[in-house]
C-alpha cells in the first residue's frame, strides 16, 4: 500500500475533533457533523459532511432502515478499522441529502478537546 501520509485538522484551542478509538487518527471536527440522529451497525452514529484520513472500499447496494442506498465502507487510513460508510446514491427522493456524506459509528470514535 505504500506510505500513509496523515492529514491534520486545523482546530482552534477549545475545539473538538473526532478520532479513531483504535489509533487516534483524526477524522473530522464537530463542525462537520450534519446530524447525530443516525444508527449504524453498532448503535449510534453521526452523519458528517467531510472526513479525512479514511479510504473507501467497494461500492455496494444495501437495504437500510430508510430504503435502498449505494454505499462504500470507509476504513481508517492508519489501522484499517471499518469506521462507517459513505453514501454514494440514495434511491428515494427524501434521502438524497445523504449522498456524498459520511456515517461514522459512535462506538468506533473518540472525542478530543484541543
Amino acid at each position: 500500500m505504500g506510505i500513509v501520509y496523515k492529514k491534520y485538522l486545523p482546530v482552534e484551542s477549545g475545539g473538538k475533533i473526532v478520532v479513531c478509538t483504535a489509533c487516534k487518527t483524526q477524522f473530522a471536527t464537530y463542525d462537520h457533523i450534519i446530524s447525530r440522529d443516525f444508527h449504524g451497525q453498532f448503535g449510534k452514529a453521526y452523519l458528517f459532511s467531510n472526513v479525512i484520513n479514511v479510504y473507501a472500499g467497494e461500492a455496494e447496494d444495501r437495504c437500510m432502515r430508510t430504503g435502498l442506498h449505494t454505499v462504500q465502507d470507509i476504513h481508517c487510513a492508519e489501522c484499517s478499522t471499518v469506521v462507517g460508510w459513505k453514501y454514494l446514491v440514495a434511491y428515494e427522493e427524501a434521502q438524497r441529502y445523504k449522498e456524498g456524506n459520511f456515517i461514522l459509528e459512535r462506538t468506533l470514535l473518540r472525542s478530543v478537546q484541543m
